[in-house]
């Protein structure tokens, strides 16, 4: 538990307080953390949900925490124009579920991508999936 916290959570936060001097200096700047459905307490409430008999502390509650992350990083830093946006990158083949993924690894990044290069107007504190496709929180 404490290896995937350590970096779906506190990694991402050392990362981004080590990167905040830059993101501040760069017009335009955004945070993109890759999350996961499974991390959804609204959909982990519903019990027709596909993957609830799989939330448990360790993955699953890591990327809720993580979700929680990046809705105070979007608040911490809405006031400077600097958006925090969350995507979820849908089941690729990764280590993760043995390469057993529906999608290419490269097909996750295009969407993170997308993402990263949004507008100003863009919408801070969302949680989507392609093409802005929204997920309950």
């Amino acid at each position: 538990m404490r290896a995937v916290w350590d970096t779906n959570v506190f990694g991402v936060l050392a990362v981004y307080q080590a990167m905040l001097p830059l993101l501040r200096e760069t017009p335009n700047a955004r945070i993109v953390n890759v999350s996961s459905g499974v991390g959804s307490l609204t959909t982990n409430s519903d019990p027709a949900f596909a993957y609830r008999s799989i939330f448990g502390p360790v993955y699953p509650a890591s990327k809720t925490a993580l979700n929680a992350l990046t809705v105070a990083m979007a608040i911490e830093l809405e006031p400077e124009g600097i958006r925090g946006l969350r995507r979820l990158p849908g089941i690729h083949k990764t280590n993760l579920n043995g390469y057993a993924g529906t999608e290419t690894v490269e097909e996750g990044a295009r969407e993170a991508v997308r993402v990263a290069l949004l507008g100003p107007c863009t919408p801070t504190g969302t949680f989507t999936r392609w093409e802005n496709q929204t997920i309950p929180w």
